[in-house]
């Protein structure tokens, strides 16, 4: 007996032992450069470029506003980029950011022992990103996503322990609330005023300033897509599906496939609509439209994430200085993410150098290309210097409550 004694007090050693270690690497700090996963990296610097197009087109004031409140333009080169913004990034990038989000998201729980410890780094991580994102919509871009993603880092320590069927269920019941609210929110016909972020079209610096808070708060319903992209993403990095692109080649294929194939096919209606090649002949054609333009947006996101895994999967271990370059992008996204915000509002505001209000969509599209290209440039020069972004910096600091840096 006193032996089985002995024996029962060593395994419990050996638990306790077990849990503080698993509560040690809660500490370890973020993950290096060195660990980090190819194509999600390559994923978000790719993917900025089509962030930097979707928030340009809401600069543009000064003219009456049309189907999905972009502007009545009658140049045909503005007309037909704006065709192919609409069906192949509005409504697109955003759910893809998403869903590599949530994928961050599960990779930092496992990689910090997937215990209380790590739940609570999650949710100090996701409250300084609500908090990030109420500075930002405040000073800068009330079209804010990094409040919305906060939340959502919230919601997905709360699901840790639901299964990945029913994961993928409420991801597609989503759908159906997403169809319902993004349909209503653009089936009446225009008005040809701004029924949205007014602060872009205010020439006072002070009271657009006022109004951002409120325009931020209504920012999600806008974006209720990427809802069902966080939980699918969740469910990708469950299964290691970018971590080991190779291993998962054909259902990124179909992935890719499908859902630029539906989001393509899906977003073409509105956008030949909002670049005045066709006219919806009812409220209820719009309702449809623009719910089927929201729901397939969600694929779309997931396509690009596919697409970016194959190629990840074709580039390997043979980066060059393009590579390195727009992975350096996607390891500073947040970074580039407000670097976008700076430099509209530097250019296109009222009350800066006014250009919202002269541009057309084909050239504040190209500005928006420019500015990423810019920012890839930049993180480019700070990974050749070995140094994070000054975003990741803070918010790294602040998550993890250290000085220590990793490189």
């Amino acid at each position: 007996m006193p032996v089985d004694r002995s024996i029962r007090r060593v395994g419990v050693r050996r638990q306790a032992l077990s849990m503080a270690v698993r509560e040690a690497t809660v500490v370890a700090g973020p993950v290096g450069v060195r660990e980090r996963v190819l194509a999600p990296d390559l994923a978000r610097g790719l993917m900025l470029a089509l962030i930097a197009v979707a928030n340009s087109v809401v600069y543009l004031y000064g003219r009456p506003y049309g189907v999905r409140q972009h502007i009545v333009e009658a140049g045909l080169l503005d007309r037909m980029v704006g065709v192919v913004t609409v069906t192949l990034v509005d409504g697109r990038a955003y759910p893809m950011f998403a869903a590599l989000f949530a994928y961050g998201t599960v990779q930092i729980f496992q990689r910090h022992g997937a215990g209380a410890a790590a739940k609570r780094l999650l949710r100090r991580r996701s409250r300084w990103l609500i908090a990030f994102g109420l500075v930002h919509a405040v000073l800068l871009f009330p079209g804010d996503i990094l409040g919305l993603y906060g939340v959502a880092g919230l919601i997905l320590v709360g699901l840790t322990g639901v299964s990945d069927r029913k994961l993928l269920v409420a991801a597609a019941l989503w759908l159906a609330v997403v169809a319902a609210v993004q349909g209503a929110a653009y089936m009446m016909p225009s008005t040809g005023e701004r029924s949205f972020f007014w602060s872009f079209e205010t020439a006072d610096p002070l009271a657009a300033m006022m109004l951002r808070p409120s325009e931020w708060l209504m920012t999600p319903a806008g974006v209720l897509g990427v809802g069902s992209a966080v939980l699918v993403g969740t469910w990708a990095a469950r299964r290691g599906i970018l971590t080991d692109p190779a291993a998962h080649r054909p259902l990124l294929v179909r992935t890719a496939i499908g859902g630029l194939g539906l989001a393509a096919a899906g977003g073409l209606p509105v956008a030949l609509a909002a670049g005045h090649f066709w006219a919806p002949s009812s409220t209820l054609v719009l309702w449809s439209i623009s719910a089927l333009h929201a729901v397939t947006g969600v694929a779309g996101g997931l396509g690009y994430a596919a697409l970016i895994g194959l190629l990840a999967v074709r580039v390997g271990e043979r980066r060059g200085p393009v590579v390195r370059a727009l992975v350096a992008c996607g390891q500073r996204s947040l970074s580039s993410y407000l670097f976008q915000s700076v430099v509209f509002v530097v250019l296109f505001l009222p009350f800066t150098l006014g250009l919202g209000a002269r541009l057309g969509t084909a050239g504040i599209t190209a500005i928006a290309l420019a500015t990423w290209l810019a920012s890839v440039l930049l993180c480019d020069l700070l990974r050749r210097s070995g140094r994070r972004g000054p975003a990741e910096v803070v918010l790294r600091r602040l998550t993890y409550r250290t000085g220590r840096m990793s490189a």
